[in-house]
């Protein structure tokens, strides 16, 4: 399946199968050099943006992917979908293997919406005190 371009930008990836190909390329030079996954340097080795990554993401709020057709967006998002979702995995993972775990809660919170959380319970109770003489 290719997408074509009646207009607008033009496609970064020719279609879901051309970019899928090369995010599986980018998991195994990952793989081959030892390096860390990330959002950051599967934009690199696409030779991309991060900006234009979210933006395949988000097609049905942009005009990114305008040119094709919704089965086709679905296709492109779900690609993304499953490289975030490998990502987030491995600095999940990488919490139980690291003396700091820093760098990998840095991008849990700033690319997968993680949150530290803290639940203060409050409570307020009446004391009543009669005084008699």
């Amino acid at each position: 399946m290719t997408a074509s371009n009646k207009g607008g930008r033009p496609l970064k990836f020719k279609s879901p199968e051309e970019l899928q190909e090369k995010v599986d390329e980018y998991f195994k030079w990952v793989e081959d050099k030892k390096k860390y996954p990330t959002i950051s340097g599967l934009a690199y080795y696409l030779d991309t943006t991060r900006k234009t990554l979210l933006e395949y993401e988000n097609c049905f709020e942009n005009d990114r992917l305008s040119s094709v057709d919704n089965n086709t967006k679905v296709k492109f998002i779900n690609t993304i979908k499953r490289a975030k979702a490998r990502i987030e995995m491995e600095y999940e993972e990488s919490l139980f293997y690291k003396n700091s775990s820093v760098g990998a809660i840095f991008t849990l919170k700033n690319n997968f919406g993680w949150v530290d959380k803290q639940e203060i319970v409050q409570e307020n109770r009446e004391i009543s005190v009669s005084l008699e003489d």
